[in-house]
């Protein structure tokens, strides 16, 4: 069989490719600490699980409209208009199984062969993999650590070009977790208005930050979603909801129309029931969402100090999201090495800072959405290993 050669320049999710990796050697009778999954250790909150029963008890297993419906569509503008203090019109929502097919929809719908698409490095893979399945140029925009892993806004005015179509930013940072502050946006928005180019702002951390405050690139001046941002989020991450699917972008409504109809050729519709939850998740209890991070915050703190204690390694102190991305050029091991020598000599499960893209060499992403207890012992267990090579 002949493959399509876009399938050439579609790339994957690492994380996925460790757990597997991490499955077998416990098959064989290790124990092994999982740090390297982006998902909450978490439940679903009961109500919202509730919610979802209900809908399931009521015979809504139907199809929905494409875009959602409309009942969530108006949740989520209420909840976007009040977070980002703009006005959000329901026809500006597109609700989606997770939110990647986000990602995916609005790079397809503005960027063509020949078009530059500008990203985070290290970033979330699938911005590349996209841009590279679209048939655009990636263009990556380095993170730097010595800037609490935010860009230069003087590198990020060369990298534009009269090709670029996209602007990708993400704040709070996978895997860094950085925070943008409003100069950064600020610089961003600046480009964005003179040059005419959209910028999807993936706000899927928003509510976990610990230090600072969270702002959005669409409450700034010639900004919104209804100028040129385009805002990516969920409930997979703020509800422990990973497994749900249940995303959703806020955008122009001339692309909302596009998005829409690759919804319709694609994924048909989001599941009924599942939507349901999701309106139950906005409208119901906030109680357990500030619970876990309030937990995930007190396991940050545990997991920076016990890794700036390890030789060889220093850990900046993320604000935002639950992940760490320790330096660990210091140990002598690159990144992917020292995924490898975590995985088999510690028993513990991290990803290499590769998996990010270029700029990630250097770093390793531990996610902290883990107990406390297992933290520590995944602390004991890579100092062990290290003094022992």
């Amino acid at each position: 069989m002949k493959f399509a050669e876009r399938m050439s320049r579609l790339g994957t999710e690492t994380a996925f490719e460790i757990l597997v990796a991490a499955r077998a050697l416990e098959a064989q009778g290790r124990e092994i600490i999982h740090l390297e999954i982006g998902e909450p250790d978490f439940d679903t909150p009961a109500n919202i699980v509730a919610a979802a029963c209900k809908g399931l008890q009521e015979g809504h297993t139907h199809y929905t409209p494409s875009a959602g419906i409309p009942a969530l569509r108006e949740a989520i503008a209420e909840e976007i208009s009040r977070t980002r203090h703009i006005p959000v019109d329901p026809a500006q929502v597109v609700v989606t199984p997770g939110g990647k097919p986000i990602m995916f929809y609005v790079i397809l719908a503005l960027a063509e062969p020949g078009d530059e698409v500008i990203y985070p490095n290290p970033g979330f893979p699938i911005y590349e993999s996209m841009i590279n399945f679209a048939g655009a140029k990636p263009v990556p925009l380095r993170l730097r650590e010595e800037r609490d892993f935010r860009f230069d806004p003087d590198e990020l005015r060369d990298k534009v070009s009269d090709r670029t179509s996209l602007i990708i930013i993400n704040s709070p940072h996978n895997p860094t977790g950085g925070l943008l502050t409003r100069d950064d946006l600020s610089a961003i928005a600046a480009i964005a208005i003179e040059r005419n180019i959209p910028v999807l702002s993936d706000e899927i951390y928003c509510r976990m930050v610990y230090d600072g405050e969270f702002q959005s690139i669409a409450s700034l001046p010639g900004m919104s979603v209804s100028d040129r941002t385009i805002i990516l989020d969920g409930f997979s991450k703020t509800y422990a909801m990973t497994g749900w699917r249940l995303g959703y972008g806020v955008m122009p409504t001339a692309l909302a129309a596009h998005v829409t109809r690759l919804m319709t050729n694609s994924n048909s519709c989001t599941a009924a029931f599942i939507q349901d939850a999701g309106i139950e998740a906005l409208k119901g209890p906030q109680d357990a969402s500030y619970r876990m991070v309030a937990a995930f915050k007190e396991r940050r703190d545990v997991i920076v100090d016990g890794l700036n204690q390890i030789p060889g390694i220093r850990c900046h102190m993320p604000k935002g999201a639950f992940y760490v991305f320790p330096n660990i050029t210091g140990t002598g091991l690159r990144s992917k090495e020292m995924e490898q020598f975590l995985l088999h000599k510690a028993g513990v499960a991290t990803l290499s800072g590769t998996s990010f893209g270029k700029y990630g060499e250097g770093y390793i992403r531990l996610s902290y959405a883990n107990s406390i207890e297992n933290l520590r012992k995944a602390l004991e267990r890579i100092a062990k290993a290290l003094e022992d090579r």
